[in-house]
């Protein structure tokens, strides 16, 4: 006799088989899956990260803790404001040094951008007698020391008779941050597709049209990280502002330098987490900026 349900039950073997086959996974996923499983064992690579953090960090956090200090010394004495109303109400030297160094920063990054982006485009598109040499004469102010930069610009300034003053901090800082816009320029369009350049020439756009809107654009992460970079150098360099500077240049590195002699005021610790608050909020705005650049495409 023939058993109606054979079909059925054959048919839910069939689905159970299937439901209980194991998928194959991927390898990333196996290998989230084996580092979710182990989370809890301690090893070698999560001490030496626990290690490194908080050699990194903890320097900032003791600097943010005694801005809030009463005394000027390093004994907790009770929590106060008092530095940080000194900063914004009684710091009128340390305000202006911090502008100067604002304003070379962001000029020298710029210049240094603008001129590093189109070196790098110029010397990964085009071929040319020299190309090389240049290559490898862009990592020499990266490998010299400072010093040895500080004092060959204040040679070279003195030669040709330009006062040493905002002008030299400006051309020294777009000097060294040159190279390193360069190199990251340079690393974005390795892995570029000049396909896109040779389908926007067969579309009648000029030179001029697919640097503008074809070339830049799909570098544009390199050219900010460039940017980014070039600021903090410019901003925390002392050794090449020391030869180079003048009277009435004074930069934050050289006024904090000065008051070391007389101790340094808990009112630069002050200045330092509102420096930390403000690159932190930078660091953001631009981590969201360019999501949005990558989520657009």
């Amino acid at each position: 006799m023939i058993n109606p349900f054979a079909a059925t039950d054959d048919l839910y073997n069939h689905f159970v088989s299937r439901l209980s086959k194991k998928k194959p996974t991927s390898e990333p996923a196996r290998h989230a899956r084996r580092a979710f499983q182990n989370k809890s064992r301690l090893s070698l690579s999560h001490t030496v990260l626990t290690v490194c953090l908080v050699f990194l960090f903890l320097p900032l956090l003791v600097i943010v803790v005694y801005s809030f200090n009463r005394a000027k010394g390093m004994v907790w004495t009770g929590a106060s404001l008092d530095w940080y109303r000194k900063l914004f109400l009684g710091s009128e030297k340390l305000w202006t040094s911090f502008g100067n160094s604002a304003i070379i920063a962001v000029c020298s990054a710029f210049s240094a951008t603008v001129l590093g982006t189109l070196a790098s485009i110029g010397v990964n598109w085009y071929r040319f007698r020299g190309r090389s040499y240049i290559q490898t004469i862009s990592f020499l102010p990266m490998v010299l020391p400072e010093v040895i930069i500080g004092i060959s610009m204040l040679i070279f300034f003195s030669a040709i008779n330009i006062p040493l003053g905002m002008l030299t901090i400006f051309i020294a800082h777009t000097t060294f941050c040159l190279p390193f816009v360069f190199l990251m320029v340079l690393a974005r369009l390795d892995e570029f597709d000049f396909s896109i350049i040779e389908a926007a020439h067969d579309l009648g756009a000029t030179e001029k049209q697919t640097l503008f809107k074809v070339i830049i654009p799909a570098i544009m992460p390199g050219i900010l990280s460039g940017f980014l970079m070039s600021v903090t150098m410019s901003l925390e360099d002392f050794v090449i502002t020391f030869f180079v500077s003048g009277p009435g240049s004074t930069t934050l590195p050289l006024y904090v330098f000065s008051m070391v002699r007389y101790g340094i005021s808990p009112v630069i610790n002050a200045l330092s987490f509102v420096m930390i608050l403000g690159t932190m909020a930078i660091a953001f705005i631009l981590r969201n900026f360019l999501k949005n650049i990558a989520a657009s495409k």
